[in-house]
């Protein structure tokens, strides 16, 4: 029997760099039966033109504006259900992704149909012995925490898979739907990973599928992520903690201190704009 098909999306947004990169490791991948699709985020640059020229066959969706991570993902999500995908691996294109990454997650999803999402071993990009995350991570809704797991042992504890590398079952997105827009960045792969476990779906991490990640392509350094990050947890919180009010005032006691101990009080006003911001937030 063939391989199920899997579409492979890389949502590119300013850093045709990364995405080039990325793509050159795609090249790589053993598994026989996938079909890439990059989606461009309306970048303000040449970032199409530059990827056009270096693969003048792929194709690329051009969004006329930035629909955010989870938008933009939703745009190749429908076209990947309406083309029959049996899988579909979302991918940051500051990535890139070991040969047998593909086949490590599919495979491990093809041995229990309860299975929703896999994730991947995701290591440092300029440090690969160093993993940033064990998959994903986990969220305690009533304290507010949110954090990666690096450990295998930690595995019980999985809410999430994280998007950098999230490859998703078919039955799953046809049963709990596309990513939640509310989110624009930060925060829909929480969200996703608890709608998952919700409606009784599995999420399992590929211990072969390694990938190096660099992390905050468009963002890295900014106050605005600080701001987004702070902003979109709140609204997590509010969509799924038992007591919000009280989840976010943990998530705040513990930024606070994380920021006021590295004397980065400059982040300290970043995070609470987020705070306000997040409460004003649609659900």
């Amino acid at each position: 029997m063939a391989e199920p098909l899997v579409y492979i999306l890389v949502l590119n947004y300013r850093a045709w760099r990364d995405t080039l990169l990325c793509l050159k490791a795609l090249e790589r991948l053993e598994y026989p039966n996938y079909r890439l699709l990059v989606l461009d985020n309306a970048s303000d640059n040449d970032a199409v033109a530059q990827l056009r020229a270096a693969y003048p066959g792929l194709e690329i969706v051009e969004l006329k504006r930035n629909l955010g991570f989870a938008g933009g993902n939703n745009v190749g999500l429908r076209q990947a259900l309406a083309e029959g995908a049996d899988y579909v691996w979302l991918l940051n294109p500051d990535t890139i992704p070991e040969p047998e990454a593909l086949s490590a997650m599919v495979g491990l999803a093809e041995q229990d149909p309860r299975i929703g999402a896999v994730g991947s071993v995701l290591l440092d990009m300029d440090n690969p012995q160093q993993v940033q995350a064990w998959g994903g991570g986990e969220v305690v809704l009533p304290w507010g925490l949110v954090r990666l797991l690096t450990h295998p042992r930690q595995a019980a504890r999985l809410s999430y898979i994280s998007g950098a590398s999230l490859l998703v079952r078919r039955r799953a997105l046809e049963q709990v739907g596309l990513l939640d827009e509310g989110f624009f960045m930060y925060g829909e792969d929480c969200d996703y990973g608890l709608r998952l476990r919700k409606a009784g779906f599995l999420l399992a991490v590929a211990p072969q599928a390694r990938v190096r990640h660099k992390g905050g392509t468009s963002w890295h350094g900014s106050l605005q992520a600080d701001e987004n990050f702070a902003a979109y947890n709140v609204r997590l919180f509010r969509k799924h903690a038992p007591w919000p009010r009280l989840a976010v005032a943990g998530y705040t006691l513990f930024w606070l201190a994380e920021y006021s101990l590295r004397g980065r009080f400059d982040k300290v006003g970043a995070l609470w704009r987020g705070l306000r911001r997040g409460w004003q937030l649609p659900l």
